[in-house]
């Protein structure tokens, strides 16, 4: 630490005899580029003896006496050039000299090739943008702390171009998405992120005050019940996407906040957000990869359309042996789960709450290529409409790649009687110990009784899809500034 604080120091000594002098890098506002390194680097033949100005910073510096080799990086990549004292000038080239790896730099120059057969500059003009104070991690080692890599996200992205690369691609990835669903007549708007009701999902929800009005309110743990209100309200086809708020645990697939994606099309159901999603998955694996067929991990993944399909009970039939909806009450059911499946059972479990329960225990570890999971226990699917042939279940399904959840979606209950028992059901589950049941919404009711037509809703989860397509292992490594625990 004290001899870091010395290399800090005298980075800052040379900013202060800079100022000393009259050329305080921080006092300039623009420099005009006319090229990007990726321009010079892709088109040699048309850019060799031009006259060509880029900007950005030093990653390199190889002083030789009257002349030096610097690599600049910018926004695109990374290009050489060379700087001698004769083109620039003495007084120019001994402040230049000065310049630190870190360095933000404005150059002028004529495209040459090297003996050596690399595309450079030969400057004629160079000056100092911005002065670095801090010192970059060293070239041959990198920033491998992970830690610091997430706190310092903007030199990670610095000295790790494959991270940039990862998030050109998260970029791309969104745009594919939002794309076809406006080619599919979807209207994307904006909803509140702050509610007086934690609505649309079973999750613990952030709470915060509103010093005004004297009330607690909600950071939105989904954009559900909104997007609903405007499909009542006559859009027929809407989506959002933007940041969800869970007051959860945090793992490699979860973060406090993450980015979700949710649509809802009037006059559709949930077999058709099942062709929607398999449809938007390929797609955004074609824009970054070329193909539907992918590797994560060395798994092989295959997202060509159709999916398998397969029904949540049946799932935990085949796995178990146990056909939870054949016995005869909850309580039999109960023993059953504790006494032979070994799980540990709340109180207010029914039936449905087992069969859910002993699919997330035994069945999803099985579920590596895209499979869709069906008809959901209605205990658990508060917002989903019930199968016409078996109302114990829903028609719902939530889509799984590499054992994790990436899209939930079901053709919406628009029952509005049905719903206010369903929201009472859950409010019972709540004062039964469970903080993550619905909470009552009457206004979502009352919109229900003005009328909404049969629609089908899809929610996916946009970090984990992005995993998956950049073979990330950690949600961390997709998020540009993911949660962290504060230093001390």
């Amino acid at each position: 630490m004290e001899n870091l604080s010395e290399v800090l120091q005298v980075r800052r000594d040379k900013l202060a005899h800079l100022r000393e002098i009259g050329q305080d890098p921080f006092k300039i506002e623009k420099y005009e580029r006319t090229n990007f390194t990726t321009d010079i680097l892709n088109d040699f033949d048309g850019y060799e003896g031009k006259e060509v100005r880029v900007a950005g910073r030093i990653m390199a510096k190889r002083d030789m006496g009257k002349a030096s080799f610097i690599d600049i990086q910018d926004s695109e990549g990374k290009i050489q050039s060379y700087v001698r004292k004769d083109a620039i000038g003495e007084e120019v080239y001994n402040i230049f000299k000065t310049y630190d790896i870190g360095d933000i730099i404005g150059l002028s120059g004529t495209v040459f090739r090297t003996q050596k057969e690399e595309i450079s500059i030969k400057a004629d003009s160079v000056i100092l943008l911005s002065k670095s104070l801090q010192v970059l991690p060293e070239k041959w080692h990198g920033l491998k702390d992970q830690e610091i890599r997430y706190r310092q996200r903007y030199v990670d992205l610095i000295v790790n171009p494959e991270v940039k690369e990862k998030f050109l691609m998260r970029s791309k990835i969104i745009k594919t998405m939002k794309s076809y669903f406006d080619e599919e007549g979807f209207l994307e708007v904006d909803t509140p992120v702050l509610s007086t009701i934690a609505g649309g999902a079973s999750a613990r929800p952030f709470i915060t005050h509103h010093n005004t009005l004297d009330i607690d309110m909600y950071m939105r743990i989904a954009n559900e019940l909104y997007l609903k209100r405007l499909i009542v309200g006559g859009f027929d086809r809407v989506y959002e996407m933007g940041k969800m708020f869970r007051n959860e645990g945090m793992s490699m697939k979860h973060n406090p906040e993450y980015t979700a994606v949710e649509l809802y099309a009037a006059y559709e159901d949930y077999d058709y957000m099942m062709r929607l999603t398999e449809t938007v998955v390929a797609k955004c694996c074609e824009a970054v990869h070329g193909t539907t067929e992918i590797e994560f991990q060395g798994t092989k993944l295959d997202f060509t359309p159709p999916w398998r399909r397969a029904s949540m009970h049946d799932l935990v039939e085949q796995k178990t042996g146990v056909n939870f909806y054949a016995i005869e009450t909850d309580e039999e059911a109960k023993k059953v789960a504790k006494e032979k499946l070994h799980l540990e059972v709340e109180k207010h479990y029914t039936k449905g709450h087992l069969v859910n329960l002993a699919f997330e225990e035994f069945c999803e570890s099985d579920l590596v290529q895209p499979t869709f999971v069906l008809h959901h226990p209605v205990e658990v699917s508060p917002l989903a409409k019930r199968n016409p042939d078996n109302p114990a279940i829903t028609n719902r399904f939530e889509a799984f790649v590499n054992t994790w959840e990436i899209a939930n979606a079901f053709s919406e209950l628009n029952d509005p009687i049905d719903q206010k028992q369903r929201f009472e059901d859950q409010l019972k589950q709540r004062e039964a110990g469970d903080d993550e049941a619905h909470m009552m919404d009457d206004d979502f009711v009352n919109a229900l009784e003005v009328g909404l037509p049969p629609t089908g809703g899809l929610g996916i989860g946009v970090d984990r899809l992005i995993m998956l397509l950049t073979d990330s292992v950690s949600i961390r490594d997709v998020i540009l500034f993911p949660t962290m625990k504060p230093i001390k």
